[in-house]
């Protein structure tokens, strides 16, 4: 369950004074978007919760006064995190929107925040270099045995001998080049194209598959890039394989990506061939990697995700998760979150977001209009209660977009500013339609901006 959300209205001294001109019709300063016995943390600003610690770069791009940064509020209208594992009793009902610093979203609680109507956002591409990098750094540490030498000259050094040995030792820890072989890339998106696109530099052929490619993703591609027509005939023909697909907690056979990996898939391989694997451990069936291996297979498997079969392997090369441990990923990643959510807030935009639909909006004239988003479960007969509410109200629609993804549905609706409106009544119609789970007034950055925000909470009922 949700913590207690409430949105707040601001203190006597800032009644009348903060809301622009366009807006003053709007009584939001009235008992609207009030909770008694709550104090108001930082009036006229949107508060930001922080969990672990973000980039103080990315975190510039909230403008002061406009935006309260803090780890510590307990009001949030937007919550920013790394790795922090979220619960459920961690989000206010207060809470338009969560946004990840990274580009998975397992430590969030999609499905329920889904249910709440609750946007979660991600960060993809942020790190895309930082992952790039480290798959470069992959190949060349399955192609060439620089963790083993690194671990005999220290134990030769131990001894004194590492200057004797230096150059009669080095045949044990022969390789062979990247230049000439061929790389399979597995997912060919922001991270996949990018390696693509420096292997190809590297000298290497460079095949791939992804049945989702993008346009832009393709366009990023190198020329000579051979696009085939399944894993199966990628595993066939690489020396080497990057995995680069996200990981679904599903059986293939149910549509996920656990396993995918698989003892027949890994049949096909080269007897020689490697995998990289820096996108998630449980892609691969790691036991039927390790029956691979002991049965003589002579490939590496580089990855940053350690499991208990493997990790000790000599065949294997395990590292920390360190994909995106770069001060310029987590830089950008927290830019883009940053950026995410501050469109979010000012505009009903919706970009980045796992669990709902891709929402873009034609500009509008705030002097003449008022933006109202409103999230509702995806059934039929939801949209037209939802206009009804503006015809009975006389008020003219001059924008309205509604899209949806699976069981979720986002409306937004640009109607004329009038004085003579009861706007919270207004408010209060929609949001108590049954199939509605909250709604609010889209200010942009004004300093109001983080109120006029309703709730149709399944126990409370109406909350503002």
């Amino acid at each position: 369950m949700f913590a207690v959300r409430h949105a707040l209205k601001p203190t006597l001294a800032t009644r009348g004074t903060s809301l622009k001109a366009a807006f003053a019709s709007i009584p939001l300063d009235l008992d609207h978007g009030t909770t008694p016995g709550v104090a108001v943390e930082e009036p006229g600003a949107f508060r930001i919760q922080t969990f672990n610690k973000i980039s103080t770069k990315g975190l510039e791009r909230f403008p002061k006064g406009q935006y309260s940064v803090s780890d510590s509020h307990n009001t949030s209208h937007a919550i920013l995190l790394r790795s922090h594992k979220l619960s459920m009793d961690e989000v206010p009902m207060s809470c338009r929107a969560v946004a990840r610093c990274g580009a998975g979203t397992n430590n969030v609680p999609v499905t329920e925040m889904t249910k709440a109507g609750v946007p979660v956002f991600n960060t993809p591409g942020a790190n895309a270099n930082a992952v790039k990098e480290l798959v470069l750094a992959g190949l060349l540490l399955a192609s060439r045995d620089i963790t083993g030498g690194i671990s005999h000259m220290k134990q030769l050094g131990t001894k004194g001998e590492q200057r004797e040995r230096v150059e009669k030792d080095k045949a044990l820890f022969g390789g062979r080049e990247l230049t000439g072989k061929t790389l399979g890339v597995i997912g060919l998106g922001h991270i996949g194209s990018a390696t693509a696109r420096d292997a190809a530099a590297l000298g290497m052929d460079v095949i791939g598959y992804d049945p989702g490619m993008t346009i832009e993703s393709a366009l990023k591609l190198p020329r000579e890039t051979q696009i085939l027509g399944g894993m199966k005939a990628v595993f066939a023909q690489a020396d080497y394989i990057s995995l680069n697909i996200p990981f679904i907690n599903k059986s293939p056979e149910e549509g996920g990506t656990r396993g995918i990996i698989s003892a027949e898939l890994l049949a096909e391989m080269k007897s020689d061939a490697s995998i990289l694997n820096f996108a998630r451990g449980e892609l691969v069936d790691s036991e039927a990697l390790k029956a691979l291996f002991d049965a003589g297979h002579k490939g590496k498997y580089v990855t940053d995700f350690p499991e208990d079969l493997l990790w000790d392997h000599d065949q294997a090369i395990v590292i920390p998760h360190l994909g995106a441990s770069t001060e310029e990923a987590e830089d950008a990643a927290a830019a883009m979150a940053a950026e995410t959510i501050m469109r979010f807030l000012t505009t009903g935009e919706i970009v980045n977001s796992v669990n709902f639909p891709t929402t873009l909006l034609e500009t509008r004239d705030t002097q003449t209009s008022v933006r109202i988003g409103i999230v509702n479960q995806n059934v039929s007969g939801s949209l037209a209660q939802i206009l009804a509410v503006f015809g009975d109200k006389d008020l003219n629609i001059l924008q309205q977009v509604n899209k949806s993804r699976g069981d979720i549905a986002y409306n937004v609706v640009d109607v004329e500013l009038r004085d003579d409106v009861d706007w919270p009544m207004v408010q209060k119609d929609l949001t108590t339609i049954p199939e509605v789970i909250s709604s609010r007034f889209i200010l942009g950055e004004t300093p109001l901006g983080g109120y006029g925000y309703a709730v149709n909470h399944p126990e409370k009922g109406y909350s503002v």
